[in-house]
């Protein structure tokens, strides 16, 4: 798929990596399988991984081709919110993806996220497990409950908008996507829950497609009691300032 003039893309996909040297070819891999015959680019914004994440990027470019394929990587761990503006600022796309390296976000989803947008010309599309045909495979008991009761908390406080606040496999129009970024103060896993609240509070048109969430592949999850307090502490945050 060529690139407009100008090198542009319809759509720039933009996936964190830290520590996913077992995933990330995958993850590339499946994007490219579903969506043949679209017109995108991927930006791997790799924190600094000590696994080798990058050089596994590296021979992916030799194979798609740095053009379809591109590694803005940073020093460090510098947080999710940064490492979205991060890519946006590589992104020639009119809408953007975000999404996991960790194969919990499915890129077989995809075309449904671009079909939504088409058809309802939707500010933010955002995928969900909380509606039919959604759900939630890996977990056990306590952490679906753990999930589910932070999600029905954050509904019952803030009423956003749409059934799953924290997710983060979404599809924005780009300066949609650079507005809320630049609003947004949290950081971590709050980040996402800010995004879509203050959508709502903005006005922009959501839509939702359902959507399995599996849990990680390979590697350890990075989320623990810390987050969770952070997760509180941010709730509380924009009960007060939304």
């Amino acid at each position: 798929m060529e690139a407009a003039a100008g090198g542009k893309r319809a759509y720039s996909i933009i996936v964190p990596t830290y520590n996913e040297r077992l995933n990330v070819a995958l993850i590339v891999y499946l994007i490219f399988k579903h969506l043949p015959d679209v017109n995108f680019e991927i930006i791997i914004v790799d924190d600094g991984s000590p696994d080798g994440t990058q050089d596994v990027v590296k021979q992916l470019q030799e194979v798609y081709g740095e053009d379809r394929v591109l590694q803005r990587a940073r020093p460090r761990k510098l947080g999710l919110g940064t490492a979205y503006l991060h890519g946006l600022k590589h992104a020639s796309g009119e809408f953007v993806v975000i999404m996991d390296a960790d194969l919990s976000h499915h890129p077989k989803y995809l075309p449904s996220f671009i079909r939504k947008q088409k058809e309802t010309g939707a500010d933010v599309v955002t995928g969900t497990r909380y509606v039919k045909n959604g759900g939630v495979h890996g977990w056990n008991l306590m952490r679906k409950l753990t999930s589910r009761g932070a999600n029905v908390l954050a509904q019952t406080l803030l009423q956003p908008g749409a059934s799953d606040l924290t997710g983060s496999f979404r599809l924005y129009k780009r300066d949609v996507l650079e507005d809320l970024i630049s609003s947004c103060v949290s950081k971590g896993y709050v980040f996402q829950m800010e995004m879509i609240v203050r959508a709502t509070r903005k006005g922009y048109h959501i839509e939702e497609v359902p959507i399995t969430f599996v849990d990680r592949v390979f590697g350890i999850s990075k989320l623990g009691g810390s987050e969770i307090v952070e997760y509180l502490k941010g709730l509380v945050y924009l009960l007060l300032t939304t």
